[in-house]
């Protein structure tokens, strides 16, 4: 099974991953390390997060415990600068209230970006009218109080089918990303769409309906392209599909975006926190891959090492 295919898994079976029962294989107790060591957030970051873990209690044993959780960048954050979780999992960058409440509770956070991921816009496979959508057109699309009920409201030559959307919930980095790369206002949408936090029943429902219109992350594309097509997109420069070369490039605008990890800094201060960070990030460019998402190039990968040490 490949390690999106458990990540689906494990997601679809509870929501959170505990990696500690006696399947986790590995020789590692006798290095010292021990204790248990949360993550929660984003389920863009999740698949990253938790093959990490998985290759972490290979390498050191069961002594120490990582659990992965899913509840959205926003309620990991809220999870993180309350205390919970020494590691949160996030698809934007922590905004002015969040970092404040951490400050309140004494806790200082140290971002880390470790991917990049590209947001994809898909229809149905059948759909065979639109190829390519601007970001005026997403724009009036998603506008909070939008009438565009059927797609001949988008594009009159288009047909006069129902459109129905699919699309993160409001806990979600993904939405507030998408919010405000394409309304300019983080936040900033229509609520009369089907809403999830979790990606796999966006996938589902987009393939099962011929007049959707959805987006999420590109590695969920990417699993499901068989079920789905990817629309380019249109911020300016013309038309362009996304994939790895384009997210990483910067010709996807502006829905390329960058993948984090936020850790307490006083939690490095555990060795078993500041060997699993050291562990994720000399293992990222060889694992990232394989969880379909966009690795840094090696010298950045570097430079992260180095804010650690």
């Amino acid at each position: 099974m490949s390690r999106p295919e458990r990540a689906s898994a494990v997601v679809g079976a509870a929501m959170l991953v505990a990696l500690s029962s006696p399947a986790c294989r590995g020789g590692g107790d006798g290095d010292g390390l021990s204790g248990l060591i949360e993550l929660d957030g984003s389920s863009t970051v999740f698949s990253i997060s938790q093959a990490m873990a998985e290759e972490f209690q290979i390498a050191h044993g069961r002594a120490v415990r990582v659990s992965v959780g899913v509840s959205g960048t926003g309620g990991g954050f809220q999870r993180f600068c309350n205390g919970e979780t020494e590691i949160s999992n996030a698809s934007r960058r922590i905004n002015a209230s969040e970092a404040a409440a951490c400050a309140r509770e004494g806790i200082t956070p140290l971002e880390l970006q470790i991917a990049w991921d590209g947001l994809t816009v898909v229809v149905h496979p059948s759909n065979d009218w639109v190829g390519c959508m601007t970001v005026e057109e997403l724009r009036r699309v998603w506008a909070p109080g939008s009438g565009l009920a059927r797609w001949s409201h988008i594009r009159p030559d288009w047909p006069d089918h129902e459109l129905k959307l699919y699309g993160p919930d409001t806990d979600s980095g993904t939405f507030d990303y998408f919010t405000a790369a394409v309304m300019g206002e983080e936040g900033a949408s229509r609520n009369d769409y089907t809403a999830s936090a979790d990606d796999h029943v966006l996938v589902a429902g987009v393939s099962g309906d011929p007049g959707a219109l959805g987006y999420f992350g590109y590695v969920y594309f990417e699993e499901n392209q068989e079920q789905l097509r990817a629309l380019e997109v249109d911020g300016g420069a013309g038309c362009v599909a996304p994939s790895r070369r384009t997210i990483v490039d910067g010709t996807y605008t502006p829905l390329a975006r960058p993948m984090f990890i936020y850790i307490r800094r006083d939690a490095l201060e555990r060795p078993e926190v500041r060997a699993f960070v050291g562990f994720y990030i000399d293992n990222a460019a060889a694992l990232i891959p394989e969880t379909g998402h966009v690795p840094l190039a090696p010298e950045a990968y570097a430079e992260v090492r180095a804010r650690i040490d």
